[in-house]
């Protein structure tokens, strides 16, 4: 049975994966959206405003009582102990029932309805199914949609979320000579494709049927015998740990401690050096269809600290040859001199291939002689065999036969994006979405995919690099970085408190953005991230990570990355999204305000602890500045509209109390209340509430600038809140005073009067339902079939009932029910009637659609210059699929090999060779499962050490 040596205490070596991933898992934590913590303060205030209101009626009443009621006591005698007081007293609860409309009591359960209603567009939504897999997009929760269109900051996996943990031989370079990529006739670089033809290694019976590779020339090299080029794949198929299985003639299957060396030992047997077996003392390889058993003699292990791995082997002629590889920047040092010129050749290779993403590894050779070989061995064995120093001892001896190699070449393996990720963090950056990369692998990988990812540019006018291993080295490298970015900002950040929650209990801190002027980014190690983390420098390390666009941290174990998340939401009171596809993620999407599972090859904890999930990254992008800029311009829309609606209907009470002697009757038929929430204005304020698109989805992909108000909270907030109110006291005054004059001194046509309290109560109402569906479809942009079906068909159904209840038949039937009996029919065959209606509509909108014009001539709004530029042109097809560009940098990646500590003194030690099948199949994860049938290598990874490092 394999076992890995430990990279942690020993303590926490012991545990179970379900210890670890309960450990991983952090605390659950009840997630609300920044709408709903609005609308409580919100509702706390109307209830102050409602009790307000009430007091105000009730000192009128009394005063009233005081004043005029009297007069009336002739004929409507008080009883005893009935004073003004008390009828004041009375009158305050009585308004507290007649006026408790504007608590927006139904306004939670509409709300809910709403997001259940975006939660299945997100199920529904066939643009973000992935059929290879068979799995489409999952709203897991239906409380925070709207929260999708307001992310500011998202924080992402690496390995399975941007990437797809499949490594390919892509690229090497062998004595100075590079393949794996086409030329034309004229010399011109061709872009390979699915249609490109691929290297035929049909002459190779063991090799692997989905290994793909298109230069024909490297090939044709190996099969000519030259013997650089085969010394290199010599190399490649003896230098690793890797574990063969055959379970049929022919079939191998390769168990790899990382991918990186899985993907190069099957580059090898495709070019006809299979590594068929091994013992604790032998490795058998086919050599060009010939076997060959060569004697492995020692293991140099693979470490963070050597960055290189070393096998020495004898073959079956005699020769010792130490074979070696590693990062460039440890094999150049231990290079024969004789070597720089390749050397010089071999760098700028490199930088080709760092251009391209792409993970390197540099090999080399040397020949050992028999007697040096011998003595060598000797201390070896006494170093490996004492119990003072034994590291220090070994390492002294890997550095002095590690000397004067000879260089082979380098090798460039791809550990692919998933498709339309660069597209997809592009647009997400055009959003003004600040993105950040918490991973576990090196420094260098994780630079190598932020410039495949387009998360790092070249243009960028400089990124950052912390590296210190001290908390003062971390403190003064941030610093000296912020200062880069913004010369003139203040030592001390700018912090503002304020007091928010239930009866503004909970103290809330926010440290204020500063302005940078371009772009920047930061990468800071897990070293440096441990100190950045601490209670001292966090707000340092805050301000300079918030200040670039995009941050990358690596080294990070699952609990720092919670940490990083917890962070920004504690000082930031921004809207976070975390998504990730592995176990190690679970606490970081926890920890978020919004957490994103991808349904990867890593299993499902991080589905099954997420908000939200879908099979690819680039799905994010649609779940975003679609799904969710939709649904929050829809609630807010809705919450604005809703405020409106029942805040002018109870203002209209409050007027009209001051005609009414304070008593508290209601100015509208009782009907007409009960129905008035429930069918009049219902469907409507749901159809746009459920259907309303300010601009199509491609329209929102095109500018995804369209996205960025959610962020800054500018649709619905507080000022909005007021602005609605004061809206609603304005078309009030106009709804009850223009009714109110207009049926003062009003005769029908026949001479008869109609100024009566009944046929007052029917024209306000009618006047009130009219103007809030106007409202209404001046608010609407998107028109649907269920749209018109509910605005007017709540017209239709006002009248309809209004007419069946104010009818003979219901007065005779319940006679105290229905009291407003012919009033219907007696006012609304009036012009007059019908033209106070048309007056009141226009006075009411016609502010509204003037201040609204004004806005859009003078201070249009993003959103109103592409809904303008949406009239006037066709939407442009979408941009054709541009290859990435080659970005010429120094920076590569200095080696591709798992991050703990190799296993070579495991394969030397002969355990390997104990069968224990189910403890294998917890240990190796076969990647010949459905889910990988397209993959193009075909090998095991040993899952013993989770990809990032927990915690101890």
């Amino acid at each position: 049975m394999l076992h890995a040596e430990p990279s942690l205490p020993p303590k926490a070596s012991t545990m179970g994966p379900d210890t670890k991933l309960m450990q991983n898992s952090g605390k659950t934590i009840f997630k609300r959206t920044s709408i709903d913590h609005l609308m409580n303060v919100l509702v706390l205030c109307i209830f102050g405003f409602l009790a307000l209101m009430c007091s105000v009626l009730a000192i009128g009443n009394g005063i009233w009582e005081v004043r005029e009621g009297s007069v009336f006591t002739v004929f409507l005698p008080r009883e005893e102990g009935v004073n003004a007081a008390l009828s004041s007293f009375l009158s305050f609860w009585s308004y507290v029932i007649i006026l408790n409309t504007v608590v927006p009591i139904s306004l939670y359960v509409s709300v809910e309805i709403i997001r259940l209603g975006n939660s299945f567009y997100i199920d529904w939504d066939r643009k973000m199914y992935y059929p290879k897999n068979d799995t489409p997009a999952q709203a897991r929760t239906t409380t925070l949609n709207e929260e999708l269109g307001q992310i500011k900051y998202i924080f992402s996996d690496k390995t399975g979320t941007l990437t797809q943990n499949i490594m390919t031989f892509n690229k090497c370079t062998i004595n100075g000579k590079a393949y794996g990529e086409l030329f034309d006739f004229s010399g011109q670089r061709v872009e390979i494709t699915e249609k490109t033809e691929k290297v035929d290694f049909s002459w190779n019976h063991l090799a692997d049927p989905k290994f793909i590779f298109h230069d024909h020339k490297l090939g044709e090299t190996v099969r000519e015998g030259n013997p650089e080029a085969q010394d290199f794949f010599r190399l490649l198929a003896l230098c690793h740990t890797v574990m063969p299985e055959e379970k049929k003639e022919g079939e191998l299957y390769y168990q790899a401690q990382s991918p990186d060396e899985g993907a190069l030992v099957t580059a090898a047997r495709n070019f006809g050096f299979v590594f068929r077996s091994r013992t604790p003392d032998t490795i058998m390889i086919m050599e060009m269809g010939k076997q060959v058993t060569y004697d492995l003699l020692a293991v140099l292990d693979f470490n963070n600290v050597r960055k290189r791995m070393s096998v020495i082997v004898r073959g079956p002629n005699g020769r010792m040859i130490l074979y070696c590889k590693g990062a460039d920047t440890i094999i150049y040092e231990r290079l024969h001199p004789s070597c720089n010129k390749l050397m010089d050749v071999t760098t700028g290779h490199l930088n080709e291939y760092a251009g391209d993403g792409l993970r390197t590894l540099v090999l080399a050779y040397k020949d050992l002689d028999e007697s040096y070989m011998e003595d060598w061995k000797r201390r070896h064995h006494e170093a490996s065999t004492t119990m003072d120093d034994r590291e220090e001892r070994l390492d002294e001896l890997y550095e002095e036969i590690e000397k004067d190699l000879m260089l082979l070449g380098a090798t460039a393996v791809e550990d692919k994006l998933q498709d339309g990720v660069p597209q997809t963090i592009e647009q997400l950056a055009k959003a003004d979405i600040k993105i950040w990369v918490l991973t576990g692998d090196k420094q260098e990988t994780a630079e190598n995919i932020g410039y495949s990812c387009n998360m790092l540019r070249e243009e960028m006018k400089e990124i950052f690099v912390v590296a210190a291993n001290t908390a003062e080295g971390v403190r003064e490298e941030l610093q000296n970085a912020r200062r880069k970015m913004c010369p003139e900002a203040a030592d001390q950040p700018i912090v503002k408190e304020a007091r928010a929650g239930l009866f503004w209990l909970q103290k809330t801190v926010s440290v204020e953005d500063e302005k940078v002027d371009g772009e920047y980014a930061l990468v800071i190690n897990g070293h440096s991230l441990a100190f950045g983390l601490e209670k001292d420098l966090q707000i340092e390390l805050l301000r300079t990570a918030c200040m670039c666009q995009t941050v990358i941290c690596c080294r990070v174990t699952p609990l720092q990355k919670a940490q990083v998340v917890q962070l920004v939401k504690k000082y930031k009171q921004a809207v976070t999204l975390a998504i990730g596809d592995g176990a190690n993620d679970v606490s970081m999407i926890k920890t978020a305000h919004i957490g994103v599972g991808i349904s990867g090859q890593e299993g499902m904890q991080a589905v099954l602890s997420s908000d939200f999930s879908f099979a690819q990254f680039r799905y994010l992008q649609r779940l975003l500045l679609v799904h969710g800029r939709w649904s929050y311009l829809r609630m807010c829309k809705f919450l604005q509209y809703f405020f409106y609606k029942n805040f002018t209907f109870t203002f209209v009470h409050f007027w009209y109390a001051f005609f009414c002697g304070f008593s508290a009757q209601t100015v509208y038929d009782e009907w007409f209340i009960t129905l008035y929430n429930l069918v009049y204005t219902a469907l409507p304020v749901l159809g746009m509430s459920l259907f309303d698109q300010d601009v199509n989805d491609r329209w929102s992909f095109q500018y995804p600038q369209l996205y960025s108000p959610g962020p800054l909270n500018l649709y619905f907030n507080k000022k909005a809140f007021v602005r609605c109110m004061m809206h609603s006291c304005y078309s009030s005054l106009v709804l009850f005073f223009i009714p109110w004059a207009a049926m003062r001194d009003t005769v029908r046509d026949d001479g008869k009067d109609i100024a009566d309290y009944q046929s007052f109560a029917l024209l306000a109402q009618t006047c009130l339902l009219v103007v809030m569906n106007i409202q209404l479809c001046l608010d609407t942009h998107y028109w649907t079939a269920v749209n018109q079906f509910f605005v007017w068909g709540s017209l239709a159904a006002y009248f309809a009932i209004t007419f069946t209840m104010y009818s003979n038949g219901m007065f005779f039937i319940f006679t105290s029910s229905f009291p407003f009996i012919g009033t219907a029919r007696n006012s609304l065959n009036q012009p007059n009637v019908w033209l106070t209606i048309f007056l009141t509509s226009l006075l009411c909108i016609l502010p509204v659609v003037a201040f609204r014009f004004i806005l859009v001539q003078l201070w249009p709004t993003i959103n109103d210059k592409v809904r303008y530029k949406l009239r006037k042109e066709a939407l442009p097809a979408p941009a054709p699929r541009r290859a990435p560009t080659r970005r010429i940098s120094t920076r590569r990646s200095g080696y591709a090999f798992s991050h703990s500590q190799g296993y070579g003194a495991l394969v030397t030690s002969g355990r390997f060779l104990m069968k224990r099948p189910v403890k294998r199949q917890v240990l190796f994860t076969e990647t010949d499962s459905p889910l990988a049938e397209n993959q193009p290598q075909h090998y095991r990874t040993i899952r013993e050490e989770p990809e990032e490092p927990e915690q101890p």
